[in-house]
This record gives C-alpha cells, sequence and structure tokens, in this order.
C-alpha cells in the first residue's frame, strides 16, 4: 500500500487461494467469488444470506405493529430515534470492546443477544402485549447489540481475507445485504397476511441461530501484540478518533460518505416527489419505485462487481463513486420521467455500492488490527447516522425549494465538496494497496 499511510506488519492470511488465475470472457465482469474458497470466510458469508433477509423481517415487523397499536407515524418515528441512540453509543464502545477481546467470542455473545431479543418480540406478539414501551425497550436493546456486533464482525474480515480480497469480500458482503433490503420488505408484505405479524420475529430469531453456528466454526481471533494493555473505555475511544485524525486516509475515507449521504441522500423526498412530482403514474407506484431505485442498482453493482474489485488505486474509486453517486442523484432531481428518475436512482446505487467496497477495503488495510474494531464502530456510527442527517436537510430543503430542485441541488454538492476534499487533502488520491 502507499507508503505515506501505510500500518504496521501483522499476520494474516496467506493461502493459495490468494492468488487467482486471470479470469476471462464474461467472468471478468461478474462477482470476484474468491473469499468464498476461504472456508471460515464462506462461512460467515452464508450466514449473512440468512440473516439478511431475516433482519428485515423484523424491521417491518417493529414499525407495523407500533402503528397498528398507536396509529400514528409520529409513534414510528419515535421508535426510529430510540433504536439509534443506543446503536450509536454501543457501537463505539464496541469498537473498542472488539480491539480488545477476541471477536469470536464477541460475535457469539452479541448475535445470541440479538437472538434472544428476536424471540421476545415474538413473545411480547404472540400474547397480544401491545405495549409501545416494551416494543421501545426491546427495540433499543436489540440495536445496542447490533452496535456491539458490527465493528467486531466487519473488523475480524481482514483476519480471514487477504489484502487483496478485501474489496471482493466487502462486495459480497454488501450484495446480500442491499438483496435483503429488497428482497425482506417484500417477503415480509406476503407473509403478514398469510402467516401474521408475530412469527416474521420468530423467522428472524431462527434465521440468527445460523448465524450464532457460523460464528462458532470460525477459528479464534484474538487481540494482536500485547493483549494484557487493552482495555475499552472513554480513554480507548478517544484513541480511535486521534488515531483517524493522524492518519488522513482514514479521515477523508469517513468524510467521503458524510458528504455523499447527508448532501445527496434524498430519501425523505421520496414521498413528495410521488404525491406531487410523478402523481400521473399513481402515487404508490412512483414510491415503490423511487425507494427500490438506489438498492436495485446497489445488488446489480454488487453482482457485476468483477469490473471494479481488482482494482489497486483505492482512493481513486471512492472518490470517483462519491463524485459518480452525486451526478446521479442530480440527474434523478432533473428528471420529469419516473422511470428515467429511476434510472439514475439505481446509477446512484451502482456507485454506492463501489464507493461501500473500497471505503470498506481502505479501513480494514490502512488501519492496523488493534485500531479496526474501533474505526468499525465510527464506520457503523456514519453509516447510520448520515441518511437520518440527510432526511431533516433534504425535508427541510425540499419544503423550501421544491423536492425536484432539493434532490438535483443535494448532487451537485456531494460533486464539488468531494472534488474540492480530493483536491485539498492528496492522502485519499495517493491511497492504493
Amino acid at each position: 500500500m502507499d507508503t505515506s499511510e501505510s500500518s504496521t506488519t501483522e499476520p494474516g492470511p496467506t493461502r493459495q487461494e490468494a492468488t487467482a488465475l486471470p479470469r476471462r470472457g464474461w467472468r471478468r465482469w461478474a462477482m470476484d467469488t474468491r473469499p468464498l474458497r476461504i472456508p471460515a470466510y464462506r462461512r460467515l458469508w452464508t450466514s449473512t444470506i440468512v440473516t439478511a433477509v431475516g433482519s428485515q423481517l423484523t424491521a417491518v415487523a417493529v414499525p407495523k405493529q407500533i402503528y397498528d397499536i398507536t396509529h400514528s407515524s409520529a409513534w414510528v418515528g419515535y421508535a426510529s430515534l430510540a433504536g439509534l441512540l443506543p446503536m450509536v453509543a454501543f457501537a463505539l464502545w464496541g469498537g473498542a470492546v472488539a480491539d480488545a477481546v477476541d471477536r469470536r467470542k464477541l460475535l457469539l455473545v452479541t448475535n445470541s443477544g440479538i437472538a434472544v431479543t428476536s424471540l421476545l418480540f415474538w413473545a411480547q406478539a404472540v400474547t397480544g402485549l401491545d405495549s409501545v414501551a416494551v416494543l421501545m425497550v426491546l427495540l433499543a436493546l436489540q440495536q445496542a447489540f447490533f452496535g456491539l456486533n458490527a465493528p467486531a464482525r466487519n473488523a475480524s474480515i481482514a483476519r480471514l481475507v487477504p489484502a487483496a480480497e478485501l474489496p471482493a469480500a466487502n462486495a459480497l458482503g454488501s450484495t446480500v445485504t442491499q438483496t435483503g433490503l429488497v428482497a425482506g420488505p417484500l417477503l415480509a408484505g406476503v407473509l403478514i397476511p398469510v402467516i401474521g405479524l408475530p412469527e416474521l420475529y420468530l423467522i428472524d430469531a431462527l434465521a440468527l441461530c445460523v448465524t450464532v453456528w457460523a460464528v462458532f466454526r470460525l477459528p479464534a481471533l484474538p487481540p494482536l501484540g500485547d493483549v494484557a494493555a487493552r482495555r475499552a473505555g472513554i480513554r480507548q475511544i478517544g484513541e480511535g478518533f486521534r488515531y483517524i485524525s493522524r492518519h488522513k486516509v482514514l479521515l477523508l475515507s469517513f468524510l467521503a460518505d458524510i458528504v455523499a449521504m447527508v448532501f445527496g441522500m434524498p430519501r425523505a423526498l421520496f414521498p413528495q416527489l410521488a404525491a406531487q412530482t410523478y402523481h400521473s403514474y399513481g402515487e404508490g407506484l412512483a414510491l415503490g419505485v423511487l425507494f427500490a431505485g438506489i438498492p436495485v442498482g446497489a445488488v446489480l453493482g454488487g453482482l457485476f462487481s468483477g469490473v471494479f474489485s481488482r482494482a489497486r488505486r483505492h482512493g481513486w474509486m471512492v472518490i470517483a463513486a462519491v463524485v459518480g453517486w452525486g451526478v446521479a442523484v442530480a440527474g434523478a432531481g432533473l428528471s420529469a420521467n419516473l422511470w428515467a428518475a429511476m434510472g439514475f436512482l439505481a446509477l446512484a446505487g451502482v456507485a454506492d455500492m463501489v464507493s461501500m467496497v473500497f471505503r470498506g477495503a481502505i479501513l480494514l488495510s490502512a488501519a492496523t488490527d488493534e485500531m479496526r474494531g474501533r474505526m468499525q464502530g465510527v464506520f457503523t456510527v456514519v453509516v447510520a447516522g448520515g441518511p437520518r442527517l440527510a432526511d431533516v436537510l433534504h425535508g427541510t430543503a425540499g419544503s423550501a425549494f421544491g423536492p425536484r430542485a432539493a434532490v438535483a441541488g443535494g448532487g451537485a454538492l456531494v460533486v464539488v465538496v468531494m472534488l474540492t476534499l480530493a483536491a485539498a487533502v492528496p492522502a485519499l488520491r495517493r491511497y492504493r494497496i
């Protein structure tokens, strides 16, 4: 990697699988599946296929149940906030914990905790408790476990997969996640009238058992180096932020995502666009098409990730992807035709997939192992918090200037800010492996 941002040498996977024969024909375009030849990563990824859909069943069931009880969208919003705050707090702490303990053990505890929480969701639903307070407490507990889990899970990938295959591993994981975002809600909509809402929670709990078994079969992932000196407190969290400030390529990778999501994520304006701009297509159809555009594009980007996953100039890939996201979002805002808008949103989804793949690879390769958990904790907070800030910003701008102008202006702002950052700080441009 670039010597200006190199990390200390550490043990890592050394397998013959790391060297693959050149792919020919259509296989050069298809998803790079080299990491799946590594048994430990394959088990982890396979479990993700199940839980990516199962988790979305719960993500649909909770707001549906709260709305059924209260008949208030405001309470649905309050529940989202109740889940966000513990997730943020525990993700930051969880990153420090992931750097201080065996990550496999932490994953076992947290995945088991999420599974038990899903069972409690099922129990309260099947008994007809109908308590919003209980639902919000369970949601907060679930998101706290998720906050502890995500940094350890993401940081573990670099210990299972060779550095050259990290972009491919990230593409595999992100594609499954995005597919779950599309398939999970659709499946929930089909299943609720057939089997009822409580059973969605039970299916999620059973899916999580698959993940627990997959994690159980992983190799031990203890901290590297001086284990005795490791702690997981406020001081260690602060050390993580200081580490980011000293390594500009890491700082720029976080800022790139913040720029793209805060200025360019237009989802808060989709209902207004469906009602005002694209109402002639049918408001319901227009809303569904708009929400589907970005995840569908992300899935397609993942399926054809062989086009980009072997690139070595990771910094330039992030810059190009964020600029491409901004251009595509601006194009969606300028489109008076619904299907053209969806096409641009799908292109934005492809760009978002590329950005996710290479930002994730940078975080895993540019940080030392004793800092990877904390980097992933901050990453989890940025990924969760950016779109929520965007909802506020775009909602306000849409009310003031109209939805199309707000979407187009946000996309243009992404391009300007990202290019300015790339020009002002060369670390990201220079980073490669």
